[in-house]
């Protein structure tokens, strides 16, 4: 199975950005829909942002909307969150995804990297 590899995840205080990158093992092909979800502790991992790779089209949670920006980078298997004016609320673990459909239903994850954010 592949592993999608992020990096970019660091300790930052409310209001910095970071720039999280998911690097696929192989060219991401344009059915694909790449996305980035989050776990905090105790909580259930949840949806953050996804493109449609041939498309570009974006989604994001409510809770980043204008915030979180998800895009294509250069390269043919790169992905990249921009993550600006950051809240303590964002703190969790961030997975990159891979899929065909937005639903998410049968995702290849990467291991995840650590955002934390304080005030």
């Amino acid at each position: 199975q592949e592993q999608l590899a992020e990096s970019g995840g660091g300790s930052v205080q409310a209001g910095d950005s970071l720039r999280l990158t998911c690097a696929a093992p192989g060219r991401i092909f344009s059915s694909a829909v790449m996305g980035w979800f989050r776990q905090a502790p105790g909580k259930a991992r949840e949806f953050v942002a996804a493109i449609r790779w041939g498309r570009q089209s974006t989604y994001y949670a409510d809770s980043v909307k204008g915030r979180f920006t998800i895009s294509r980078g250069d390269a043919a298997n790169t992905v990249f969150l921009q993550m600006n004016n950051l809240k303590p609320e964002d703190a969790a673990v961030y997975y990159c995804a891979r899929d065909t459909n937005l639903d998410f239903t049968r995702p290849s994850w990467g291991q995840g990297t650590q955002v934390t954010v304080s005030t």
